[in-house]
């Protein structure tokens, strides 16, 4: 069932922290938090979808003002508990279309989660909204995986991504509408099991140019990480900075 939170319920919260430890870990942050406090500069950051504040606070402990937006409150609650939290204000509301108080130097979208957009009107209308919030010459950062469609042989849509003696975790494709979802399978010491499926809308790079055009903003950057590696045609995922016009 889904509730007000969206897919990212009390449930989730609870465990998220726990259930994605790889990504808190210093050496996946510390290079996401570099760039994006070289590009707030003396400015504030503005995080789509922030989550429990995996970036948002070690971005605040560098001096950086940040703000978030967030649809799940069980999320932003768990933020809030935190050392630091207290500091960063939230916005409860769909980040595609909610607004924060203030302009900011840079907002920024994480983890693939420009993708928890599951239409295309929706992604660009996200664009819109955080160049609505930009002040001039700022800049607008995702990263995101580029999809995995060289891995479907035809006649198949399904590949996984994780498969262990106690959870089973695999992406499902549909190539004529760029929907695709996301589906764990837990299996607990005594045989209980639980499932758990995430919708979501793959996006290519060259259509991310465009809806940045649409808002008004053009491609400055676009790297393979955040060690700023080059983006290539193997890359697995990227990292783009689209900047708006100084004037």
């Amino acid at each position: 069932m889904i509730d007000d939170d969206g897919y990212f319920g009390e449930s989730v919260a609870a465990t998220y922290d726990e259930s994605s430890a790889a990504m808190f870990a210093p050496e996946t942050v510390e290079p996401a938090v570099d760039v994006l406090a070289e590009l707030a500069g003396e400015g504030r950051a503005l995080e789509l979808g922030v989550g429990t504040g995996r970036i948002a606070l070690p971005l605040a402990r560098r001096g950086v003002g940040v703000h978030g937006i967030e649809l799940s409150r069980a999320m932003a609650d768990r933020l809030r508990a935190k050392p630091g939290g207290e500091a960063i204000g939230v916005t409860i509301g769909d980040f595609s279309t909610a607004r924060a108080p203030g302009t900011f130097s840079v907002g920024y979208l994480v983890f693939n989660t420009i993708m928890n957009l599951t239409t295309q009107d929706a992604q660009v209308d996200c664009f819109r909204t955080v160049a609505g919030h930009l002040e001039p010459g700022g800049t607008f950062v995702v990263e995101v995986m580029v999809p995995e469609l060289r891995k479907l042989p035809p006649g198949q849509n399904t590949v996984p991504f994780h498969v262990g003696t106690d959870r089973l975790g695999f992406d499902t494709y549909d190539v004529a509408t760029q929907a695709m979802a996301s589906h764990h399978v837990k299996v607990t010491e005594d045989g209980e099991g639980s499932f758990r499926s995430i919708p979501f809308r793959y996006v290519w790079p060259a259509e991310l140019d465009l809806m940045a055009r649409l808002a008004g903003m053009r491609l400055r950057d676009r790297w393979e990480d955040w060690g700023r590696r080059p983006f290539t045609a193997d890359s697995p995922k990227h990292v783009s900075v689209w900047e708006k016009p100084a004037d």
